[in-house]
């Protein structure tokens, strides 16, 4: 199969599955000493926040993208539920956002993505129970 189709393949299952619209989802790619590293990155229509949701790394791109498959197909069994609230400086609505992730700093990670920590103050983090 042609490399740039099963890449388009991969990208829309991986955003089908996520119940996303195509519009709220980037897939960035970071190509350091011959390894791909796909961070796959949503945005939240309602604030107009971009978020990381996971990052994989593969020998190429269709190997990042079946590893991050994986991961969305699978992350739900593995991974806790946390809530955090925010706000942007300047703003003054408080936000809150849901994070799937193996520990808390993980989840702080996922919200401070490429952004700059001094323009956001986090609120409250919380496990979510088990349902």
């Amino acid at each position: 199969m042609d490399n740039n189709v099963e890449i388009a393949k991969l990208q829309n299952e991986i955003t089908k599955y996520l119940g996303l619209d195509p519009n709220h989802v980037v897939y960035n790619y970071a190509d350091k000493d011959n390894i791909i590293k796909l961070s796959l990155v949503t945005i939240n229509p309602k604030h107009e926040q971009s978020f990381l949701y996971h990052s994989s790394k593969g020998i190429d791109k269709v190997d990042a993208l079946k590893k991050m498959l994986e991961y969305v197909l699978q992350h739900r069994k593995t991974e806790n539920s946390y809530t955090l609230q925010w706000i942007k400086d300047g703003d003054s609505e408080l936000h809150t956002s849901y994070f799937r992730g193996n520990n808390l700093y993980e989840v702080l990670d996922k919200f401070y993505y490429g952004r700059d920590i001094a323009s956001y103050k986090v609120f409250s983090v919380y496990l979510n129970p088990v349902s």
